[in-house]
């Protein structure tokens, strides 16, 4: 199996360090994936200009990890699905709605639930949404700027979500509690 480095500010390559100190600043710390994530610049450098415009845009930080929690459990990756987990109960996300889309089922709230279809439908169809399916989003009361602004989240989350695939980087302690396995 291949091993990949988890990078610190001291380690990285230096086109990185930019890139973490800006994320180790948004989370009090650096999470390991983004250690591993920083052995490419590019990809680093990606994530970070992805995650400031998804975080300054029209969703509120629990709407934003509904659709992150459901990427995460969408493509399976069980470092994102740890984290996300973790912060969507700090966000204040139902303990029953984060463990329906743990699950893969939808959660209770309706404009939680249309955008965790919606993040899965895109995620499972290759962005190939019908046109009943824009139609079920924007009557759950969001616009078409919203629907697109979820592709923007979707693709953040599919940089991590990969990578977390390809690097296996350890769950933190913190997260290790919401440790998720594929069935």
């Amino acid at each position: 199996m291949s091993t990949f480095p988890v990078h610190t500010l001291e380690t990285a390559p230096e086109a990185s360090k930019p890139a973490l100190d800006g994320l180790k600043a948004a989370f009090g710390f650096l999470p390991n994936i983004v250690g591993a994530m920083s052995t490419s610049p590019v990809l680093i450098n990606c994530l970070t200009a992805l995650f400031q415009n998804v975080h300054k845009g029209s969703f509120s930080e629990p709407q934003i990890q509904v659709v992150l929690l459901t990427n995460a459990v969408t493509n399976a990756s069980e470092w994102a699905i740890a984290f996300h987990t973790y912060l969507a109960l700090q966000q204040g996300i139902p303990a029953a709605d984060v463990e329906a889309i743990r699950g893969g089922r939808l959660p209770a709230e309706p404009k939680a639930a249309a955008l965790s279809r919606l993040a899965r439908t895109l995620i499972e169809t290759r962005g190939r949404i019908t046109e009943e399916g824009v139609e079920a989003f924007l009557a759950s009361g969001f616009g078409k700027d919203q629907l697109l602004e979820v592709i923007a989240i979707v693709a953040a989350s599919t940089i991590t979500n990969y990578t977390g695939s390809v690097t296996r980087p350890i769950i933190e302690a913190p997260f290790d509690q919401h440790r998720w396995k594929a069935s």
